[in-house]
């Protein structure tokens, strides 16, 4: 198609036709749309079962890595985070990938260390064409290090603002940001506007884009949204009217409820404003989507059972992503009945503790203190991650300090000096740099356990990861790359019965066959043996 961005096209030569164009450009947020609606589960069979209708489509990126996605693959044994990265490139050969980054916290939940960060980019950017980053305070500082290795790497860098409503998240404000991002990474970069939980009409969006437009003319901006409340196709409607050139988006067939709204209702509409969808093939996205729906119902199950928007997310401000998760926290605590309670102390606490934005790590942060104000008393029980964020150890609050009886209850928790909040807030408050490990120490460590070489790669996971990252290594060492297996095996309920055929395809094509010939517990443990593509085998699973 005419306008379409490619792979093998180079940053500078990417944000050239950007400005050029006439129209606008989609970015396929597979990831975020797996995250919010199904507990990013995804398996990496649908993504190469739904990759050749992706490639064709025309996308600006796919965004398949990032954010929480690295921790639940190797959490669930689902696949490990760059299996997952080259399969995508390997089966969406035009189409350039996308991942989120957290700044600081990488793909994690907590600030790393300097060395730690940079490395971390360097394995991530050989397979990652574009790079979404933001901080949870828009603290800039905080994402130099990743800025720097992604500029380095060649990669198209997408520094993000994250934006929320209240009297303090003024155009002037974001402006004002803006500009800190721009003297720090140069003009040659896409600006991205984080509408993380879906806040503000339609108008208030508009209205931010024009005055980011005013101050920087060939600025290029790019919209990421969620559709919790419903109305994110309004968002992006008016953020393409008012000059956005990228709008992140799902496909019909799949998700939107808490992810990305659909991308071809937003091309539908736009059509009345004659903006056109920039490379995108229509036919393409309805095959995705009709592939998509199928697939669906595998993952079913992971879908929230609290379903439908939800307007009231404009009070407590929670990410698509989050929404999900806490319902099933309350659910598995057994305070699920107290969740409107929560829902209005979530958005009391945010007013308290200054007004910034509800993404990770912030929104743990938020979300544990509104749980702990319910069920223990406000305040009581604060968190050690609170206690850093007063001391400001993640970075400057931007607007405002908690006031002083919240300090006094949160700094002071289980002091054994008799120290007071205001000293402990002048002795020990401000940012404090991580302490930076000896890698390849780290490497010999990690090599210690695994009884084998460790990859830089294994390197990247570990050091963000290590519990898990662990785990996984050793269940792939055991089990094999049992990502090939499709999804509606991967989740099938109820087990499987002796005598019963199992056969699929692989990523490239080619067939297998499992065979099922007994299964018996004998304590703890149950043994099944399998004939895999004719060769026997027992495994044995402990249960817990």
């Amino acid at each position: 198609m005419d306008g379409r961005i490619t792979r093998d096209m180079s940053p500078a030569e990417v944000l050239e036709v950007l400005r050029r164009a006439e129209g606008y450009f989609l970015c396929n947020n597979e990831r975020d749309v797996s995250q919010s609606d199904f507990k990013n589960r995804l398996m990496p069979m649908t993504t190469v079962r739904v990759a050749p209708h992706r490639d064709a489509a025309g996308f600006f990126a796919v965004e398949v890595s990032g954010g929480a996605s690295i921790h639940l693959d190797l959490m669930r044994k689902q696949v490990n985070p760059f299996e997952r990265l080259r399969l995508a490139r390997q089966h969406m050969p035009r189409t350039p990938l996308q991942t989120v980054c957290r700044g600081a916290n990488l793909f994690g939940y907590r600030h790393y260390p300097e060395n730690v960060i940079r490395f971390v980019v360097r394995q991530f950017a050989k397979y990652v064409d574009v790079w979404r980053v933001y901080d949870f305070l828009n603290h800039v500082p905080n994402m130099v290090p990743v800025f720097e290795e992604v500029k380095k790497a060649g990669r198209l860098l997408m520094p993000s603002i994250c934006f929320s409503t209240g009297k303090e998240h003024t155009d002037e404000y974001y402006v004002r940001k803006v500009g800190e991002i721009l003297e720090v990474t140069g003009p040659d970069v896409i600006i991205s506007i984080k509408n993380y939980a879906g806040l503000g009409t339609p108008k208030r969006i508009g209205q931010l884009v024009e005055a980011i437009v005013r101050a920087f003319p060939d600025i290029i901006l790019h919209y990421h949204g969620c559709n919790t409340d419903g109305n994110d196709i309004g968002r992006m409607i008016a953020a393409v009217l008012a000059g956005v050139k990228i709008c992140d988006v799902a496909d019909h067939g799949y998700g939107s409820i808490y992810g990305q709204a659909p991308a071809l209702t937003l091309i539908q509409t736009l059509e009345d404003y004659d903006k056109k969808a920039e490379g995108i093939d229509v036919p393409a996205l309805l095959k995705s989507s009709d592939l998509l729906r199928r697939e669906r119902k595998i993952y079913e199950p992971f879908e929230s059972p609290f379903r439908g928007h939800d307007p009231a997310v404009t009070n407590y401000k929670l990410t698509g992503g989050a929404v999900l998760s806490v319902f099933e926290q309350a659910d598995r605590g057994g305070f699920l009945e107290r969740m409107p309670e929560i829902l209005e102390e979530l958005a009391r606490v945010q007013v308290e503790l200054g007004n910034w934005w509800a993404v990770t790590p912030g929104s743990q942060i938020l979300w544990t203190t509104a749980v702990s104000n319910v069920l223990y008393g406000r305040y009581e029980r604060p968190s050690l991650d609170l206690q850093n964020l007063i001391l400001g150890r993640y970075g400057p609050l931007p607007f405002y300090e908690p006031a002083d009886w919240i300090c006094e209850k949160v700094l002071e928790y289980q002091r054994r000096d008799g120290k007071k909040w205001h000293k402990i807030l002048y002795d020990e408050g401000g940012q404090v740099k991580p302490p930076e490990p000896d890698l390849e120490q780290e490497r010999a460590r990690l090599e210690r356990e695994l009884k084998r070489p460790a990859s830089d790669e294994d390197l990247a996971l570990f050091l963000q990861f290590p519990f898990d990252s662990l785990a996984f290594f050793k269940f792939e060492a055991k089990y094999g790359q049992t990502w090939v297996l499709p999804p509606e095996v991967w989740f099938r309920q109820g087990g499987f019965e002796p005598g019963e055929r199992i056969t699929f395809a692989d990523e490239r094509g080619i067939p297998h066959t499992i065979e099922i010939i007994s299964t018996r517990r004998e304590g703890a443990h149950v043994h099944t043996t399998l004939s895999v593509d004719h060769v026997f085998q027992t495994i044995s699973v402990k249960v817990e």
